[in-house]
């Protein structure tokens, strides 16, 4: 079990949205990081702890998506994605909780989770999401050079394959924070 202050923590969600979560997944499918993903979220709910609902999305023209110079750049789909691809999804968010749109791989850039956290008081995030070397990852790199402890539920994270989401787990999470499963996180007054 890692135990944690329920006033100094909260719960961060990658990407469960709807255009997303329908994808092939490995190793878990994306309804089984959700289910995992909503008991979690309802535990820190039930405990006062912050729940942070991260989507990513940009505009219709695709004006504010990155556009660096890489071997395999961005590319949306002929025609835009669906109209509710960015939606997280059903059942997901409930009152309370911080919703932060993001137009990159990483919460942290460009957007005011930071703020929000900090004015929370929050010293530690628990991470879960998809996809696990992409969104998760790039948000843990950023969480811990921004000062923050970070627990990552490995059940509560997919990828776009095991060897992907295995890699991040066995070389990466190890060196910015804790890694666990979701009924290993416990949350004390």
């Amino acid at each position: 079990m890692i135990s944690l202050s329920a006033s100094r923590t909260a719960l961060v969600l990658i990407d469960l949205q709807k255009g997303i979560v329908g994808r092939a997944l490995a190793p878990y499918p994306g309804d089984g990081v959700v289910a995992r993903g909503r008991r979690l979220a309802g535990r820190f709910r039930a405990a006062g702890a912050p729940v942070v609902l991260v989507n990513v999305a940009f505009a219709p023209d695709f004006a504010d998506a990155l556009r660096t110079p890489v071997d395999r750049p961005f590319s949306p789909p002929p025609g835009g994605f669906a109209e509710d691809w960015t939606e997280l999804v059903d059942g997901l968010a409930e009152p309370g909780d911080l919703m932060v749109t993001k137009r990159q791989w990483g919460a942290f850039y460009g957007t005011d989770l930071d703020l929000q956290l900090r004015r929370r008081g929050i010293t530690t995030i628990v991470l879960g999401g998809i996809a696990t070397n992409m969104g998760v990852e790039s948000t843990a790199r950023a969480a811990h050079e921004h000062g923050y402890a970070v627990v990552v539920a490995e059940d509560a994270t997919s990828g776009l394959s095991v060897e992907m989401h295995r890699f991040a787990f066995d070389h990466i999470f190890p060196m910015l924070g804790r890694v666990t499963a979701t009924d290993a996180v416990e949350l004390t007054a």
